[in-house]
């Protein structure tokens, strides 16, 4: 029989959960629900590749992923009968068949972050699970400035957590912003992989530039150093979400019209 190759964009609120990958132990994972969820429909254990892990309490707006099976159901089944057993913080936005080459790892070619930073001399009790709320007033220019001198390829070291799987820290980064509209300030990063924590890392070394402790400059010397030591600290899961992940266009992947214009209210 023919084995089908689907496609599925999946959306997650990621507080209640250990990340996005499946654990031995006794936790509640996206990957776990997600299988468990497909292999109902499927009628077989389902088994997923995802574009990019994601953190605890990291959330995914188009997260991509690829599974392999059998059986043949039509596409709106792929995403109605999927998210009739997934709990509410888990959603499949979209589903389609794609060629056998397609990998959601490896097929993409690049992967987008975003992350939101709520600067207010009080906490939100609206956003505190969705943004990262600092106290301190942040110059969301000269952290753009700083920012800029991560753009193109380098060895991230400086912002690669100790326990980081990857091969090597050489990445490239395509566009990297710092926006504000307060009480907003909100980084915008994409690159053709990242690191683990390396994003988290990015902005706590940004805060310092932020709150005028460091000059722009000051990132530029913590990059080459290749000292994870000499960067800030790693800022908290909850402000940060994969945003989508790209891929060369012949796959033909469906969009979501929201993935770009997330929160865009909150910068208008």
């Amino acid at each position: 029989m023919m084995v089908l190759r689907i496609a599925l964009g999946i959306e997650y609120e990621g507080s209640g959960y250990h990340g996005w990958q499946y654990q031995t132990h006794d936790v509640l994972t996206i990957q776990q629900n997600l299988e468990q969820a497909l292999s109902q429909v499927a009628c077989h254990p389902v088994r997923v590749v995802c574009a990019g892990r994601t953190d605890a309490g990291v959330h995914g707006v188009e997260q991509v992923v690829h599974f392999d099976t059998e059986v043949v159901r039509p596409m709106k089944a792929w995403v109605m009968g999927t998210n009739s057993h997934l709990p509410a913080a888990i959603r499949v936005r979209w589903s389609c068949e794609v060629p056998p080459e397609f990998h959601a790892r490896f097929s993409a070619v690049g992967r987008c972050y975003r992350y939101f930073i709520y600067n207010h001399a009080t906490p939100s009790a609206i956003w505190h699970r969705h943004a990262y709320w600092y106290r301190r007033p942040l110059n969301a220019e000269l952290m753009h400035q700083a920012a800029l001198y991560l753009l193109g390829e380098h060895d991230f070291s400086a912002f690669r957590a100790a326990g980081c799987q990857a091969k090597h820290a050489r990445r490239c980064i395509s566009s990297i912003q710092v926006s504000a509209q307060s009480p907003w300030v909100v980084l915008d990063v994409q690159a053709n992989g990242f690191l683990l924590h390396m994003v988290r890392n990015i902005v706590g070394s940004l805060l310092v530039v932020g709150v005028e402790d460091q000059p722009p400059a000051w990132l530029q010397q913590v990059l080459l150093s290749l000292d994870r030591r000499q960067a800030g600290v790693t800022a908290p899961p909850q402000g940060l979400y994969f945003m989508a992940a790209q891929y060369p266009s012949h796959f033909q992947l469906p969009t979501l019209a929201h993935t770009s214009a997330l929160f865009s209210p909150l910068l208008s």
